[in-house]
């Protein structure tokens, strides 16, 4: 038996009530299955995940055949896994067999209502996509409607930093509690708020790339071009540019290439893979 409110098992004595009575108000979702059944092992685990990302616009129900043969045999099974979909108290769709995941979708979405989407998801989504005005709005509401949830607040303060608006997201990490500062989310927001104010100083790319050209070891290029490469997001290059930094001149404004790379690595996450391959390539310019 799962322990999803959406998920149950349906008997001969319950399955007017929870099955039919309740199909008036949520599509329910009749799964018959048997435990020496594979393909039924096979379906079940997809259906119990669509049941769940439906959030209770859809129940599943699922009947044992061989324990409830009778039941069974009433809803004309021939064969397993059965799928019957019963809305208003009428069968209007089904299937047989292990179905795939996406074709099972296209039967749900023609007769259930798709969960109403999460604000903050919907925001990640905008913001992922470009759409930063669109996920401004979003998270501006939700901060109004809750001013503690940090996490809110932290990608507020980005989406201003990316707007330009960085006297905000300055005032956003100063409210921080001490152990919030301390977090992944915050590090990035203060390393993207440094990065940002030292770009009005820089010189554009093309003029930092010809004097590398000219000189591949100029400190003051090498270490501009790689703050440019790190405002595109370029992070790679970024770091790489760091690297030659300190092998060319490591004392370079008191160690500034190692700085930016460890404020680049909070930046990122350890899960990152270029962390992983230049946090390894610090380790060894170092010992």
């Amino acid at each position: 038996m799962s322990d999803s409110p959406y998920i149950f098992d349906a008997t001969m004595e319950n399955f007017q009530q929870r099955v039919m009575e309740a199909s008036a108000t949520t599509p329910v979702l009749v799964d018959v299955w048997a435990d020496w059944c594979a393909p039924c092992k096979q379906l079940m685990p997809i259906l119990e995940k669509l049941a769940g990302e439906y959030e209770g616009n859809l129940q599943l129900a699922k009947v044992n055949a061989d324990q409830q043969q009778e039941l069974t045999a009433s809803l004309g099974v021939r064969s397993l896994p059965t799928v019957i979909l019963v809305k208003d108290g009428q069968a209007v769709d089904g299937f047989n067999g292990a179905l795939p995941e996406s074709e099972i979708r296209k039967v749900l979405e023609k007769h259930v209502d798709a969960p109403a989407e999460d604000p903050y998801e919907k925001a990640q989504a905008l913001w992922e996509e470009g759409e930063v005005d669109a996920a401004l709005a979003i998270l501006t509401e939700l901060n109004r409607k809750d001013p503690e949830n940090l996490e809110v607040l932290i990608d507020l303060a980005q989406l201003k930093a990316e707007k330009g608006d960085l006297e905000t997201a300055e005032q956003v990490l100063e409210s921080l509690p001490p152990e919030e500062k301390m977090q992944h989310k915050a590090k990035q927001l203060a390393a993207r708020v440094k990065f940002m104010k030292q770009a009005g100083e820089l010189p554009p790319m093309a003029d930092l790339e010809a004097r590398l050209a000219d000189n591949p070891k100029d400190p003051d290029a090498l270490h501009q071009l790689a703050l440019q490469h790190v405002l595109r997001d370029n992070n790679a290059e970024a770091m790489e540019l760091l690297i030659r930094l300190m092998q060319a001149q490591p004392d370079y404004q008191d160690g500034v290439a190692k700085n930016t790379l460890i404020e680049l690595f909070d930046k990122l996450g350890n899960g990152n893979p270029d962390v992983r391959a230049y946090r390894r390539k610090l380790y060894t310019l170092m010992h």
